[in-house]
């Protein structure tokens, strides 16, 4: 446990009066999203601890360097747990890297994203002056909501030091169901049972197979196995762990990995690719080389956006190509939080 929050606003102060630029770094189980980045490396994984633990409340403050795996244990004593399900690469994974990174489990569409959970965070903006936003209750935000635009800010608007999150308790039970089926028949079950009243948690479709998850009280669960369909049969439970620890083979290779978020009906295209649906469809990862402008039509056309998530060219554009309109909120956002431009700089889109 530690507080270097001094140190750290020290040195972003000394970098933005010398115009140097700053690359912010804690476990580094992340440093493949986004583009490539130069500076000088800011150590954050030192700001670690758990601050502020309110089980009743269901409400968590910790520092952003303290690792996933640590609030885990933390919560498991109580039985209560992160409801986006994040992944921890590996026991690497910092809560400061998976909110800067958006970053949610199988579990997000029903339960809510790091975005969604996030209350309050403590930043260092690019000026070396520590900021506080939010609180630990949702009706403590007034004005713009600067907690919930750090996840996918990927460093580039500040250091975050505090994060307070909402918990939820853990279910009681939990099964996991797969039948076989093509991709068109599992969008189209998914979306199906998404409108029914059952306690799902998880809805994936790979090699052929649609899975489910279905999680809550014993008597929920025992009762929404018998509404799914006869079709289904038991399955295993660790597919959710390999999807959000992205372990899967499907994963393994150099070959480029493309994420798309689109809606959860939308249709399916070049069907003889590699994909893996999640987030009921909503979430599509694709395997191969496709040249961004082709993949960003496609997504157009399915009402989206996609992203090079894993290898190929890290140093030109990896994320959808951005409005007009967007890019220059987003400018004017970098500009006030980072004047000088020292942290993560380019780590997004080029000049952001």
């Amino acid at each position: 446990m530690g507080d270097i929050a001094d140190e750290l606003e020290a040195t972003v102060r000394a970098a933005a009066a010398s115009g140097k630029k700053l690359s912010i770094v804690a476990g580094g189980s992340k440093s493949f999203v986004g583009r490539n980045v130069s500076g000088e490396r800011l150590d954050v994984s030192g700001h670690c601890g758990i601050l502020d633990y309110q089980p009743a409340e269901l409400v968590l403050t910790v520092r952003a360097g303290t690792k996933l795996t640590e609030i885990a244990q933390c919560l498991e004593e109580r039985q209560q747990m992160l409801p986006f399900e994040p992944p921890d690469f590996d026991g690497k994974a910092t809560i400061g890297g998976t909110l800067a990174c958006d970053m949610s489990g199988p579990a997000r569409p029903w339960r809510g994203s790091v975005r969604d959970v996030t209350l309050g965070v403590t930043l260092i903006n690019g000026r070396g002056q520590r900021l506080r936003f939010g609180g630990q209750v949702l009706k403590n935000v007034a004005g713009y909501d600067v907690s919930r635009l750090q996840a996918g800010a990927m460093g580039t608007l500040g250091v975050m030091t505090e994060i307070t999150l909402r918990l939820l308790p853990t279910p009681a039970a939990t099964a996991t169901v797969f039948c076989e089926m093509d991709s068109r028949a599992a969008i189209k079950r998914m979306n199906e049972l998404a409108r029914l009243p059952l306690p799902i948690s998880g809805a994936a479709w790979l090699g052929g197979s649609l899975y489910l998850r279905l999680e809550g009280a014993e008597r929920a669960v025992t009762g929404a196995l018998g509404k799914v369909g006869p079709e289904f049969q038991p399955g295993d439970e660790s597919i959710w762990m390999r999807i959000r620890e992205q372990s899967l083979t499907f994963f393994e290779g150099n070959a480029s990995l493309w994420r798309f978020s689109v809606a959860s009906n939308a249709g399916h295209r070049i069907e003889d690719q590699s994909w893996l649906f999640d987030w009921g469809g909503a979430q599509r990862w694709l395997r191969g080389e496709f040249e961004m402008k082709y993949l960003e039509s496609l997504a157009n056309d399915l009402g989206g956006q996609v992203s090079l998530y894993r290898h190929g060219d890290r140093a030109g554009e990896v994320f959808h190509t951005q409005a007009p309109a967007m890019r220059n909120l987003q400018l004017r956002l970098k500009n006030s939080f980072d004047p000088h431009g020292i942290l993560n700089a380019g780590r997004m889109y080029h000049g952001i």
